[in-house]
């Protein structure tokens, strides 16, 4: 049987979010992790040209909001601006950065990359960004978002709560997922709420004002469910909840009641592609190639070994899964094999 639930104890996404925003507070390195932008810079120029080819597709708007969530160190964007302001210098005059990023730290090292290309304007969530015709890029940001968890017993449905370093069960109903998918008995069920907000959200919004938005992240399109929740703490897995806030949380992103969910909100669904798909549509080795030939042979083996390594199944090519959102009655977004589902 479940324990009582402790006056102290806090629901599971209350602990990740409260764990999360110390951890991204105090390290503005992210020393624990190494993400596809500092991987190769290959990855950044690729979503500039998909951005400028997306604006281009959006009517080539005077002004354009491209804007980013989860920026980290500003390595992505800077490679994105600087392919931009080299190869597509209207779509360079027309935008206007933002950034949705929460930690003072972060925006420090942000505006510090960027000061070459960009003076962005920064917020604490993608619902604050200006109107008008946005193209967003969000990397690795979804899988910090905080997860709730529903566990099955043969007593019925409880919910994950935190305390002392421990899981602690409380009685709830069923956990309902936005795509309807059948819950299967003896299993853990993730739900992301702020996720399916932000999916909400821009559906709705791209059914007001042209929009773009394209998410890059390691998780799943099906109707897998499990306990996906892991930490990192000194580059090494760590107990979830053990020393909160000195590691980075995270959970694999559940894209298929991401997608319903914006599908419901009216916005146009592309994918969930492979990394490794997606990322060679766009030409990463034909890129690679290009940077490699005038390269020194030491320099052209470690761009080849990052391209490698961003888009082999056995590597991060199958593990990342990407997925658009986007207004109806725009052109397909690159890079995607499929139709949108509508």
């Amino acid at each position: 049987m479940p324990s009582p639930l402790p006056p102290k104890a806090e629901r599971l996404d209350a602990f990740m979010a409260r764990a999360n925003a110390r951890y991204y507070a105090s390290k503005p390195l992210l020393s624990d992790f190494i993400t596809a932008p500092e991987i190769s810079q290959v990855f950044g120029e690729l979503l500039g040209a998909w951005a400028a080819t997306v604006w281009q597709n959006m009517g080539c708007p005077a002004q354009v909001i491209l804007a980013e969530a989860g920026p980290g160190r500003g390595t992505l964007m800077a490679d994105v601006l600087r392919l931009i302001t080299r190869c597509a210098p209207d779509f360079a005059h027309a935008l206007n950065v933002h950034l949705v990023e929460t930690s003072p730290l972060m925006r420090q090292a942000q505006k510090q990359a960027l000061a070459p290309y960009a003076h962005p304007t920064w917020h604490d969530r993608i619902e604050d960004l200006p109107s008008g015709p946005l193209i967003l890029l969000g990397n690795e940001f979804l899988d910090a978002l905080p997860i709730r968890q529903f566990v099955q017993t043969p007593s019925g449905w409880h919910e994950r709560y935190v305390m002392d370093e421990a899981f602690h069960l409380v009685p709830c109903n069923a956990p309902a997922l936005p795509d309807g998918r059948k819950l299967e008995p003896d299993t853990i069920v993730e739900l992301c709420e702020p996720a399916l907000e932000i999916a909400r959200y821009l559906g709705l919004r791209f059914a007001a004002q042209p929009g773009v938005a394209l998410f890059i992240d390691y998780g799943h399109h099906s109707t897998l469910t499990g306990d996906s929740l892991q930490a990192l703490r000194h580059a090494r897995p760590a107990h979830p909840l053990e020393a909160a806030g000195e590691a980075d949380l995270t959970a694999h992103v559940d894209f298929t009641a991401f997608g319903a969910t914006a599908q419901q909100a009216s916005a146009c669904i592309y994918g969930a592609e492979t990394q490794g798909a997606f990322l060679r549509t766009l030409g990463l080795m034909e890129r690679t190639e290009q940077l490699a030939t005038r390269a020194t042979t030491e320099d052209a083996a470690i761009l080849r070994d990052a391209a490698h390594r961003l888009a082999a199944p056995e590597k991060m090519g199958h593990l990342f899964r990407v997925m658009a959102l986007a207004s109806p009655g725009l052109p397909s977004p690159p890079g995607f094999m499929k139709g949108a589902d509508v």
